[in-house]
């Protein structure tokens, strides 16, 4: 296999949905980012810390990425992954556990493989279980594309060993505290792969189908000159939002439904345009270069303390309690809450409008203004 999938299952939600993208994105570099390059780094050392719990040689990664707060995210991971593989132990005569697993689909896409971050096998059961370290967007396994394609590809081996009746796709997210898990039964994904994913993904190697933006653009490579993302939120940006009233409850809600992403869009452009006129001095119609304002800095914090207590002045020091945050790693959770615990609490978040896929349970407010302006 060579070095990187030309169907990568990381990228099949996004192929799934906008099959000509595959073939769009060949001619744009791939993208590393600091962020990716930490994702992988907490991934080489979850790798490590499991290895070593099933007492397989490892050494151990170093990088310059692992800062206190990747290596608490990483630990809640691994913790989690060694209580699956001890419940496994208990329920199996003869489990099978796999670090990063190679998973290889070429059998029902061509050139698509990728790695699977764990997999546990039981006689009955396929778990895969995937590690995200970003801290922004919440994802669930429930139809996870990528996860799914992992479970049939390690289902096409699993079942020469094991008669499965069920994959079970688990993600975490330890930064935001997320935990997902999904089931799906052996037939049904089988089906999924023959009616939905086979066909799309012929469609994408051959460059067939229709341009469709959505959210799965957000790591589309081609997403700064994408001319079909372009026309929908232009479509959305050419509605008249100084008056509200004018448009029915149908617009504004669909107004809704991509505003974030139409705001994010256009700071993506902006950002894709900045950096080509500064890195590669590109000159963009109607735009120019210009400094933007600064904030004065001391040279030398400690020079400027000694020359103004010289001059007299003491009061030059502010002081301030440590963040929560920083106060529970200093005690440790368990003395923390002990000594803390009482004295900590979570106010109720800003009221905010979201889609009705947002998870968070629906809340219902009335105000004084709503209560007297209804009939008795």
């Amino acid at each position: 296999m060579g070095k990187h999938a030309k169907y990568s299952p990381s990228s099949g939600h996004r192929y799934m949905n906008c099959p000509p993208a595959l073939l769009l994105e060949e001619q744009f570099p791939d993208e590393e980012s600091p962020y990716a390059a930490e994702g992988t780094a907490g991934h080489e050392l979850a790798e490590h810390l499991i290895k070593k719990h099933l007492k397989i040689r490892s050494r151990r990664p170093t990088s310059d990425y692992y800062s206190d707060e990747l290596l608490e995210a990483v630990d809640g991971y691994v913790q989690y992954v060694i209580e699956q593989i001890e419940e496994a132990k208990h329920i199996c005569s003869d489990p099978v556990f796999s670090v990063e697993q190679k998973v290889d689909l070429s059998f029902h896409v061509k050139d698509c493989f990728g790695t699977a971050d764990m997999v546990i096998v039981t006689d009955k059961k396929v778990h895969i279980i995937d590690l995200k370290l970003g801290k922004g967007v919440q994802v669930d396994a429930e139809n996870n594309t990528q996860l799914m394609i992992y479970g049939l590809g390690m289902l096409d081996i699993a079942e020469m060993l094991f008669d499965i009746e069920t994959i079970e796709l688990t993600i975490v997210q330890p930064r935001i505290s997320h935990f997902s898990t999904w089931e799906i039964s052996a037939e049904e994904l089988h089906q999924w792969a023959e009616q939905e994913f086979e066909p799309k993904a012929k469609m994408a190697l051959d460059g067939k189908g229709e341009y469709k933006a959505g959210e799965w653009c957000r790591f589309c490579k081609a997403r700064f000159q994408c001319r079909a993302r372009a026309e929908e939120y232009l479509r959305l940006a050419q509605m008249e939002f100084s008056q509200p009233a004018l448009l029915s409850d149908e617009e504004i809600a669909e107004v809704l439904s991509k505003a974030d992403a139409l705001k994010k869009w256009a700071e993506e452009i902006y950002t894709y345009a900045q950096n080509e006129a500064i890195t590669n001095r590109k000159e963009w119609p109607g735009f120019k270069l210009v400094l933007g304002r600064s904030n004065r800095k001391y040279t030398d914090e400690e020079e400027v303390a000694e020359a103004a207590k010289t001059a007299g002045y003491t009061d030059i020091y502010r002081t301030s309690l440590i963040s929560i945050t920083e106060m529970e790693k200093l005690m440790g959770k368990k003395k923390f809450n002990e000594i803390l615990g009482s004295y900590v609490y979570k106010p109720d978040g800003k009221v905010t409008l979201v889609p009705d896929s947002d998870k968070r349970e629906a809340i219902y407010i009335s105000t004084a203004e709503a209560d007297f302006s209804q009939e008795d």
